[in-house]
């Protein structure tokens, strides 16, 4: 029978006055009875609406008709024919926006809860995995993939797929770039972000971390001399912005880039660590991004008293509902239509106090976007010990500069075409060393689409 629920089964969670204080993830997962009776809530519609909104078109009413009924392990194959990462993707991607936004349940009601249901396929099938994985019969030829980020491991899992000698080079010294080093432990613990790594490592992907390509080794040097025919560029951007306001220089002013960094890659959290973070006892975020509500709720586990600063209206936070429900739950404060101007010091250098100004929207233009004002005279002192800035990244230069023949916008991005070609032959990039900070799954499906003609390439190039 199926289920017409307007609602979607409820996935357990920590109680935020608990899990506001420890670093374990905060959802707790679909039941087995939960995720089939979510599963019956699919129409299994023939025009298959939810794919249209899947970045690497993964066949979601195929994989949910077997999960509604009981087989999950079937349900898992489909979801990897297309995906990688299926157990990051379920914990990480903004499904409201890409594939549920597209679920014909979601008119009258919630949508079917696919990203969690993608989340239980890609866990039950982890927990009980075992044996072997085939790997597949090699055709003879190498490719390179810089940054084992998201866009990188989607690319290096379809080129070992096609049977390509495949080598990932990391700059850090454990894989999986913002997976790693970005997305906290109570979003996406890093057990799972390895055990996806070990998974393309057992199809015969080999990764050599700390690794900087621009210093150790360079793109030319990989193609010239080490005999890789297509080189992949998955670097990211890791390269933080700043406001250049008076006081950004203090102690206690950090990028939500470094703060993330050393709690996620350096366990800066536990009691034990030898590379230890002071979040402060009132802290500051600037931003509403999900990075900044990363940082955020970081603080507040490391104990600090949360305030994230956004110019602009609630309406317009661009991080997930599901993550601004999570930070408010958790007892973090938002400060709306406010502007940071100047970090105020302490007699010794530290973060003292943060002065903003209050703005106001002005009516929308024709692209339908109103702009942020200050209003004159306007200002407000927020007390604080560490403030976080997250307002974007860039990407790194080190890797245009060193290229021979590799165009850049002006901003840094690499130039690609759909494809992900660049101005270089045999040179393709995607993901956020292209796009600038996007999404895990939007970086993904750029690293397929890189590969497919990746593969091209060098099928064309040895006839």
């Amino acid at each position: 029978m199926p289920n017409m629920s307007l609602k979607k089964n409820k996935m357990a969670e920590q109680a935020p006055d608990v899990r506001n204080k420890n670093f374990d993830e905060v959802a707790l997962g679909y039941t087995e009875e939960q995720a089939i009776d979510e599963a019956k809530r699919c129409l299994n519609c023939k025009n298959k609406p939810c794919v249209t909104g899947c970045p690497v078109q993964i066949d979601i009413p195929a994989f949910i008709a077997e999960v509604a009924e009981g087989r999950f392990e079937e349900a898992y194959k489909i979801i990897t024919k297309s995906s990688s990462l299926p157990a990051v993707c379920g914990r990480v991607c903004p499904q409201e926006m890409q594939c549920e936004s597209k679920c014909v349940r979601g008119a009258k009601g919630e949508p079917v809860a696919i990203g969690r249901l993608e989340r239980f396929v890609a866990d039950r099938h982890n927990a009980l995995a075992h044996g072997e994985v085939e790997k597949p019969v090699s055709n003879g030829h190498k490719a390179a993939v810089i940054g084992s980020g998201p866009s990188g491991l989607a690319c290096a899992g379809d080129l070992a797929k096609m049977g390509y000698d495949v080598t990932v080079f990391e700059a850090l010294h454990l894989a999986g770039g913002v997976l790693s080093y970005g997305i906290p432990e109570f979003r996406l613990p890093k057990s799972i972000v390895q055990q996806e790594i070990e998974g393309l490592k057992a199809l015969g992907v080999k990764i050599e971390t700390d690794t900087v390509v621009g210093k150790t080794v360079s793109i030319d040097e990989l193609m010239d001399e080490e005999g890789f025919e297509s080189v992949f560029i998955g670097s990211g951007a890791g390269l933080p912005r700043f406001m250049n306001i008076k006081g950004e220089n203090l102690n206690g002013v950090y990028s939500a880039n470094e703060f993330l960094t050393r709690i996620n890659l350096m366990k800066a959290y536990k009691s034990d660590s030898s590379t230890p973070i002071n979040a402060g006892t009132k802290a500051v975020v600037v931003g509403g991004g999900n990075v900044a509500m990363d940082a955020a709720r970081c603080a507040k586990r490391l104990g600090a008293d949360v305030t994230i600063v956004y110019r602009r209206t609630e309406k317009e936070l661009p991080a997930r509902a599901e993550e601004i429900e999570h930070a408010k739950e958790e007892g973090i404060k938002f400060a709306f239509l406010t502007n940071p101007v100047e970090i105020i010091p302490t007699e010794n250098g530290w973060v003292k106090s943060i002065i903003c100004e209050k703005m106001r929207l002005t009516e929308p233009d024709e692209r339908g976007r109103a702009r942020t004002v200050a209003i004159k005279g306007e200002f407000t002192e927020i007390e604080a010990d560490c403030v976080i800035m997250s307002i974007g990244t860039s990407p790194n230069p080190l890797i245009r500069s060193t290229t021979k023949g590799l165009d850049t916008q002006k901003w840094g991005g690499i130039i690609a075409d759909d494809d992900g070609l660049t101005s270089r032959e045999g040179v393709y990039a995607g993901g956020d060393a292209v796009t600038g900070a996007a999404t895990v799954i939007l970086a993904m499906g750029a690293g397929k689409k890189a590969a497919a003609a990746m593969d091209e390439y060098m099928k064309n190039k040895n006839k």
